[in-house]
């Protein structure tokens, strides 16, 4: 029998130590820029919803989950898309798609899964890594001299999972829509992709782990990302009456809660806070007896 639960939220921080996590436009021809978003005169780095919805499915390919393969459009100038099956592939299902056939209505999928940007909780500082290119013969032995933008610090990204609307709805059919034990194998596939989330671009040179090292997760009624502004941090320290109020301003809609912590990283979290590992394998089990 399904819980009554609409949704699972999962807020998040990661801590960084030396990363240049992703590109935007260039400032100048020899500097590689990272995202930034401005408050007020200081500059906060980001990575993209679009970044981590694109590492979220390279971490499920990894995982060995087979994606759906981008498409031509079938109309002049059309975007290419995906196979659009969601009953075979979990991203098609998970992260949605909009069609581009000619002649014919195009068919679309919202996403389940809804992804704020991975945003820094403390401003760029200015810094920047000096390098040289490979100095070849062409250019005489002259080395082309180039800086990118770095950072250190927290980053703090939320996902939202529409739970009922994994596995059905828009793009299947009566006959292909999932069984729940698919169901809850795809929402557990992408739990795994989150613990193991990892971005390939600009690793190279700034090898970055931005797995979580705090999470807090939730059951909903609702579909409100409720710790999406409310894990806040001062330093090292957990603002940890933020989080209980809102544990208590929310507690009709959460069915279930959980916060996972790496040790060492934090301080001030919940006494009952299991490891990241227990957090995450503890969500598992809640999806398991959702989908029953």
């Amino acid at each position: 029998m399904k819980s009554e639960a609409k949704a699972l939220t999962i807020t998040y921080l990661t801590p960084v130590s030396f990363a240049s996590l992703n590109g935007s436009d260039k400032e100048s021809d020899n500097i590689s820029s990272i995202k930034k978003i401005s408050v007020g005169t200081d500059q906060y780095p980001y990575v993209s919803g679009q970044a981590i919805r694109r590492a979220l499915r390279n971490q499920l390919n990894v995982l060995n989950w087979p994606l759906s393969e981008g498409v031509k459009a079938t109309i002049e100038k059309g975007a290419a898309t995906t196979e659009q099956e969601p009953d075979k592939y979990i991203d098609d299902d998970l992260f949605g798609f909009m069609g581009t056939e000619a002649g014919k209505a195009a068919k679309t999928r919202t996403s389940v899964v809804r992804v704020s940007p991975l945003v820094a909780l403390n401003p760029y500082q200015g810094d920047l890594d000096f390098g040289t290119n490979y100095m070849s013969k062409e250019s005489e032995g002259n080395p082309n001299i180039f800086e990118t933008e770095i950072h250190a610090g927290l980053y703090r990204g939320t996902i939202l999972i529409e739970l009922d609307r994994v596995g059905c709805g828009d793009g299947f059919t009566e006959k292909s829509k999932l069984d729940n034990v698919k169901k809850a194998k795809r929402v557990k596939g992408l739990l795994d992709a989150l613990k193991n989330l990892w971005s390939s671009g600009r690793q190279s040179r700034t090898l970055t782990d931005i797995s979580p090292k705090f999470v807090v997760g939730a059951m909903l009624k609702t579909k409100n990302p409720v710790f999406l502004e409310s894990v806040q941090v001062k330093g090292k320290e957990i603002n940890r009456s933020m989080f209980e109020e809102t544990l208590n301003d929310y507690k009709d809609e959460i069915l279930e809660s959980v916060v996972g912590v790496r040790q060492g990283f934090f301080e001030g979290v919940p006494e009952n806070s299991k490891s990241i590992g227990e957090a995450f394998d503890q969500m598992g089990k809640w999806i398991d007896g959702h989908y029953q």
